[in-house]
């Protein structure tokens, strides 16, 4: 008290501290304040003494008195010092950017007036900022509002893991004074700290399952530990209440914890939790909160506002580097979600770049990308083919340490590239019914990965047998030109069997289909006849024979694949002599049609100029009819099928005969 009073004769006359002490001193027991009541924008004490005083604090009037006020706040002592207002009237003094508003000025005002003040986690960052505002310090005397402030913030605050958590959500309302006193930086050290610590120890209280625990699972009554255990909550028993903090204090929370070197898998699962609960459609997609459990913290929290696109943007800069099927998921989904929002390019090439390094562990229902522009596609090929060019530059990247890099079909990277050659060709094969996906875009995806990556290529022509089945408007022209993403000799035999019966095809494409089936027929020939050379070597030995008949003749015993070999060695010979005869039987049929139509033209020269000199026309030959019914023959390709189909009836009679 002996300091406030120096204070005062600095500011004041001799003369108004006489005043201002018979005023205070009248206060007290009749004249003393006993509370605050308000009158639509403005404040005033309940006393019988006059106002003396007015503060304006963001539109909000408080009519107060000099003397508690200059005793207690460092601020108004200066400005009533400094002030040039006659002392004959009412002081108005204004608080411009008061932290906390007009009610932190409120409590700050109670204080001075020597009522109760409740501190609560959620007030108690504000009164602290107001308290330094005002200057409330040791200076004016040794209970001030700072000191008091900032032992509970302290001793109570800092040590309880819900009120850190609702005290550092206020900080965000006055966040450049909560920065200037270390109150945000503080809090999330605590949190933490805390989150590195097992909650039990602290017995913080926690509702769960709809009763009262502690996070680390024993059942509280009435506040005591029972003992008694529940379902545990592990690891993630924080995520919901640190879900309610906006995006800028939810970054420098993971920020500040991966300085203290949490797991990353921990911190990515908070940030998987938080990414869920604002953005649209994300947690849908990855199925929703699961065992979405509400805490006592989260309970006395509201949700904070937030910008989608910043929260995306924020999120995808947080990701740690990490691989899992279930992380390569949620960057699928939230690569959808960028879609939608229109993030930034940038954002847009991490996220492909994130994937790309990981496309192995993808599936084909999450790589299933709409397209949200302005095409006429179902589908955003491009943004696959992108994340496949990744896919390659990081397997180039993995693969340049190795020795034998130079080949990647032998290299350690060879098993994730045959894994997402089969992811593209089922990722084909999905969007080829799509009637307006050009076949360009077919082959840039099906072209994007090298030929070693794929020991088969039944899934890409079956890919593209479900095109050309989406697109019969296609000419030969085009159908050849993507026929060429296939090598035939890499079919299997009942592809080959499939595609030499397939009316889609063009009939060159066919013919060589046919072509290499019999190329495979012959190995495999050859393969059994040097497996049975080679039956009564030591089993140790290798019998040089082909893969493909290896397995054909431990699977049906070799003599009855030679049999068949035979059998069809014979049948494919007759077919191509067959084939022959139909192409010299095509060109006796074009001549022939050639002939008939110049003696069609002939005559019809005759009719004209017989009708010319009035002589009748001769009648139609019977050769030219003759014809011209011939002209209508079978194709060759329609030959070529029947002679198919009696093919395989003489080779079941064959084997039958054999038998």
């Amino acid at each position: 008290m002996h300091c406030c009073c120096c204070c005062l004769n600095t500011l004041l006359g001799e003369r108004e501290i006489k005043v201002l002490d018979f005023a205070y001193s009248a206060m007290s027991p009749a004249g003393k304040v006993s509370g605050f009541y308000r009158e639509g924008n403005e404040w005033f004490c309940k006393t019988t003494l006059p106002s003396d005083i007015t503060v304006n604090v963001d539109g909000v009037k408080f009519h107060l008195h000099m003397f508690p006020l200059i005793s207690k706040c460092g601020k108004i002592a200066n400005i009533v010092k400094e002030s040039k207002q006659t002392r004959d009237r009412t002081f108005v003094i204004s608080l411009e950017e008061f932290p906390g508003g007009a009610d932190a000025f409120l409590i700050a005002a109670k204080f001075c007036y020597q009522l109760r003040v409740e501190y609560t986690p959620r007030n108690i960052v504000t009164v602290y900022c107001a308290a330094n505002y005002l200057d409330m310090t040791d200076d004016y005397g040794e209970v001030n509002l700072l000191f008091a402030a900032d032992n509970y913030f302290h001793k109570n605050v800092l040590r309880n893991w819900k009120d850190c958590v609702l005290a550092l959500q206020s900080c965000e309302a006055i966040k450049p004074s909560a920065e200037e006193l270390q109150i945000v930086n503080k809090c999330l050290h605590s949190i933490s700290v805390m989150v590195c610590t097992d909650p039990s120890l602290f017995g913080w209280p926690m509702l769960m399952y709809g009763s009262l625990q502690s996070p680390g699972g024993s059942i509280l009554w009435n506040g005591i530990n029972t003992g008694a255990r529940i379902q545990s909550s592990e690891s993630n028993w924080w995520f919901e209440d640190i879900s309610y903090l906006s995006v800028a204090l939810f970054k420098r929370l993971i920020q500040t914890m991966e300085a203290r070197r949490i797991r990353p898998e921990i911190l990515v699962g908070a940030i998987i939790y938080y990414s869920k609960k604002y953005l649209p459609g994300l947690g849908r997609w990855q199925g929703g909160q699961s065992g979405k459990t509400r805490t006592l913290a989260s309970l006395s929290m509201t949700p904070a506002a937030i910008d989608e696109r910043n929260l995306l943007e924020t999120v995808e800069k947080l990701l740690p580097e990490k691989k899992s099927k279930s992380f390569c998921r949620f960057l699928l989904g939230l690569l959808r979600v960028a879609f939608i929002l229109g993030a930034s390019p940038t954002c847009l090439d991490s996220l492909e770049r994130r994937i790309g390094m990981q496309l192995e562990l993808a599936t084909l229902d999450s790589l299933l990308m709409p397209s949200y522009a302005d095409s006429d596609a179902l589908y955003n090929t491009d943004c696959v083919e992108r994340i496949i060019n990744h896919f390659i530059s990081s397997e180039q990247r993995a693969t340049s340490f190795s020795p034998s890099s130079l080949n990647l079909e032998v290299s350690p990277s060879s098993g994730p590239l045959k894994k997402v050659a089969k992811l593209v060709d089922g990722y084909i094969a999905e969007v080829a019914s799509d009637m307006n996906l050009k076949p360009e875009q077919i082959r840039s995806l099906a072209q994007s990965l090298p030929e070693s990556s794929r020991s088969f290529h039944d899934g890409i022509y079956r890919a593209l047998d479900i095109f050309l089945k989406a697109h019969p408007w296609l000419s030969d022209k085009e159908k050849e030109q993507l026929c060429t993403i296939i090598d035939f000799q890499k079919l299997s035999v009942d592809a080959c069997a499939h595609a030499s019966h397939n009316q889609r095809l063009p009939l060159r494409i066919v013919l060589q289909v046919l072509f290499f089936e019999q190329m495979q027929l012959r190995r495999a020939l050859a393969g059994s006849y040097a497996f049975d050379d080679g039956s009564h070597a030591p089993a140790d030995q290798p019998t040089g024979t082909d893969d493909l008949a290896t397995r054909v003749v431990r699977r049906d015993g070799w003599v009855t694949v030679v049999r068949e070999n035979q059998v069809l060695k014979v049948d494919l010979d007759s077919m191509r002599s067959r084939v022959g005869e139909l192409e010299e039987k095509f060109n006796r049929m074009k001549q022939k049609v050639k002939r008939v139509t110049r003696s069609h033209s002939s005559l019809a020269s005759q009719r004209f100029f017989g009708g010319r000199i009035g002589c009748n026309p001769l009648p139609r030959s019977s050769n030219a009819r003759a014809g011209i019914v011939e002209s209508t023959a079978p194709s060759p390709r329609a030959s070529v099928e029947q002679e198919q189909s009696s093919r395989h009836s003489r080779h079941s009679k064959g084997l039958s005969s054999h038998g």
